[in-house]
């Protein structure tokens, strides 16, 4: 079986490894005569699965002992409407905008309650980040919210506000789906992550959920009891079925993480230090190409997904898929096994997306594609 470099933004590759192991333990788990997805989640076979992939993610993150996991389902859409049930106490937050997601997170907590922007991007057309220093938060806000990372628009955050600085008590709550486990969380400045797996851990269908134990327990009255991060603590994240089979293979996904090394650095650090050459090495590229653009400003582009444009013939982006040099792009990238590399709808031009799973060789591989495309003049 011949598997192609897939740079799919989400449900995305996965480490060819876990997916072996998986094959593997597909009908009989460990001898135990059932695979996972048979199990009970409550039966002490899956429980070990469960005790385990916690264990693994605390170190993995290094997340300290006052935040909780949570175990949830939704996705990170669902949690645009579960965290302002959980943290807004019907009162105000400020939103940073940045791209669609964040967006998205903004529209959403406006049903319940006060959802204000601090900070937007839009007129540069989300290729920079609004300065912390010129945040407008409120005196009475309940939380700052932020997406770490910009799926569609290619915009991350390298360092995390520290909102104490900017003289703000609020919690800042980060949406970390699409780059979760690519580099280290700096838990002094957060109350709150939450992200789908489907990028960078696992399968979707799963949830994570990572909150500070005095955030929990201010859910308002219509929250629905199995969104309620209390009850879902109080229950470790069995208030109602998990995604059972999601979080065994997350738990895989784990200790394949802690097995990589780079250098004298291992897990969470090494797989930083190898994001980080994936993407100069694209970027860099790009850069030097008559060809390609990226349109992001250089010091906030994103190591996990890299949006960008073929020029037409008057120089200018290209961003309909369906214009024939796009079209040809994409044909030629296909026949050298690299897929999903069409840009978000909203968007158009090209992404790529090279979360943990991707090696530099699957890079490398794209980058010869691209630079055999534009030596034809196609």
């Amino acid at each position: 079986m011949t598997r192609a470099w897939n740079f799919s933004a989400g449900p995305a590759a996965m480490p060819e490894a876990v997916l072996q192991q998986a094959a593997s333990e597909m009908l009989d788990w460990h001898g135990s005569g059932m695979g996972v997805m048979e199990m009970s989640h409550r039966g002490k076979e899956f429980i070990s699965i469960y005790e385990q992939a916690e264990a693994d993610l605390r170190e993995l993150l290094a997340v300290p002992a006052n935040f909780r996991i949570l175990f949830m389902q939704g996705g990170g859409l669902a949690e645009n409407a579960i965290v302002p049930l959980n943290l807004s106490q019907g009162g105000a937050m400020d939103f940073v905008l940045t791209g669609s997601w964040s967006q998205k997170s903004h529209k959403e907590a406006g049903k319940y309650g006060n959802a204000r922007v601090a900070a937007t991007a839009q007129a540069d057309g989300f290729t920079t980040l609004p300065a912390p220093a010129g945040w407008r938060i409120g005196a009475d806000s309940r939380y700052v919210h932020i997406c770490g990372n910009e799926t569609i628009h290619g915009v991350e955050f390298h360092e995390l506000p520290d909102l104490k600085a900017l003289g703000c008590d609020a919690p800042l709550v980060v949406d970390f789906s699409s780059h979760v486990a690519s580099r280290p969380v700096d838990w002094t400045r957060v109350g709150l992550v939450f992200g789908g797996a489907q990028k960078n851990l696992g399968p979707a269908g799963l949830t994570l959920v990572i909150v500070r134990e005095d955030l929990i327990g201010r859910a308002l009255s219509v929250c629905p009891s199995a969104f309620d991060y209390k009850l879902v603590a109080d229950n470790q994240s069995m208030y109602n079925t998990p995604p059972t089979y999601s979080i065994y293979i997350a738990g895989l996904v784990f200790q394949w993480l802690k097995a990589q090394t780079e250098g004298q650095l291992s897990g969470i650090a090494a797989m930083e230090q190898r994001n980080i050459a994936k993407a100069e090495l694209l970027y860099r590229y790009i850069d030097g190409s008559q060809l390609y653009v990226n349109k992001v400003d250089k010091a906030c582009r994103s190591r996990m997904n890299v949006p960008f444009f073929l020029r037409g013939d008057d120089g200018q982006p290209l961003v309909d898929p369906a214009h024939p040099r796009n079209a040809a792009f994409l044909t030629a990238a296909k026949a050298a096994g690299l897929l999903q590399l069409k840009g978000h709808k909203s968007v158009g031009g090209m992404r790529a997306s090279i979360y943990n799973a991707m090696p530099i060789e699957g890079v490398q591989a794209l980058i010869a594609c691209m630079r055999e495309f534009e030596a034809k003049g196609a």
